[in-house]
């Protein structure tokens, strides 16, 4: 019999932090997952956690707790797909450690991702956004933070934890101003700032004392936001621009909405896809290929160069001199 916990604890300290070197995000992605099935074993067999053994987390009752996540908690697929491939990992791991339990291990190994759905992303036409960035009350010190964390995401596309881990040094607003961020994968990029996000910026950091090092869009407190807290906000301010703006009311506007509507302005500017994908911190131009699909303007312009059926191409010919000035008396 292999105890999990102490081959738990070895994947999270050896495996994932000293071997793989795995950011933060993902420490914390695979942390909550194993809460959620450790959570999961005790509800359904009354086994606490530290006396739960290798052999109870077999083929079967992963697949329940995969159900579970789908059918009880309302997890979508991909969520629980995440979830999957967190599992997977540490029984990788496990067939190294306990290889004893090679059987069992690949038969958990043996569990497929489910295949999503592409949908269309959703993002904000140009009244949409102005309504939410003047949904905030701008003359209480939640109003300038929250204006501020909206179109500071709108203009860059920052994701959410991009834009909660940013420091107040991290924004530069003297030439070529710009932010730094570190993005998922561990890539760095710089984005630049438009003159009226500047502006913002500038104003909200006079709002109060900042050290560098302190984060930009933080609580009362001193402390940064909080993924939750940053949706909670958004969630707030669009159903009260949607007083204004009623088709608001047909969108459910999260952070990575703000994302993709940067993209799709980007992307109405003429901008190339390539580019985009360096702005967004993509890993290859093909993600950013969604925005293409999304874009019901380029392709309304894609069918206005096409020739009807039923038409018969011709050659051109040039309007003679002579009778073109006739036809103008």
């Amino acid at each position: 019999m292999t105890a999990l916990p102490p081959l738990l604890q070895a994947f999270f300290t050896e495996r994932l932090m000293t071997q793989y070197g795995a950011s933060p995000h993902t420490v914390a992605s695979y942390r909550d997952t194993f809460k959620l099935l450790l959570s999961y074993i005790h509800q359904q067999t009354g086994k606490l956690p530290a006396r739960l053994n290798l052999t109870d987390l077999d083929a079967a009752t992963i697949g329940s707790f995969l159900q579970y996540l789908e059918t009880v908690r309302g997890n979508s697929i991909a969520t629980r797909n995440t979830r999957l491939a967190a599992i997977h990992s540490l029984f990788r791991y496990a067939s190294l450690q306990a290889p004893e339990h090679a059987n069992l291990i690949g038969r958990v190994l043996a569990i497929q991702t489910k295949r999503t759905t592409t949908t269309i992303v959703t993002f904000l036409d140009p009244a949409e956004l102005d309504a939410l960035l003047s949904a905030p009350d701008q003359s209480s010190w939640h109003g300038r933070r929250d204006h501020t964390l909206l179109v500071l995401a709108a203009q860059t596309g920052l994701r959410v934890s991009e834009l909660t881990g940013l420091a107040v040094g991290d924004v530069h607003l003297g030439t070529g101003a710009h932010v730094y961020c570190r993005g998922k994968g561990r890539k760095d990029r710089c984005t630049p700032l438009t003159t009226q996000t500047v502006g913002i910026v500038t104003n909200w950091l006079a709002m109060g004392r900042a050290e560098t090092t302190d984060p930009l869009f933080r609580t009362r407190t001193g402390h940064s936001l909080s993924h939750d807290a940053v949706e909670h906000l958004i969630t707030k301010h669009a159903a009260t621009a949607s007083n204004a703006c009623p088709t608001l009311q047909t969108k459910k506007v999260t952070p990575h909405t703000l994302r993709h509507t940067a993209a799709m302005n980007l992307l109405r500017a003429g901008v190339d896809v390539t580019v985009i994908a360096l702005w967004l911190g993509h890993e290859s131009p093909t993600t950013t290929r969604i925005y293409l699909h999304a874009d019901m303007a380029l392709k309304e312009q894609a069918i206005a160069r096409t020739a009807p059926p039923d038409t018969q191409s011709q050659r051109y010919h040039a309007p003679d001199n002579l009778l073109a000035f006739l036809d103008q008396l």
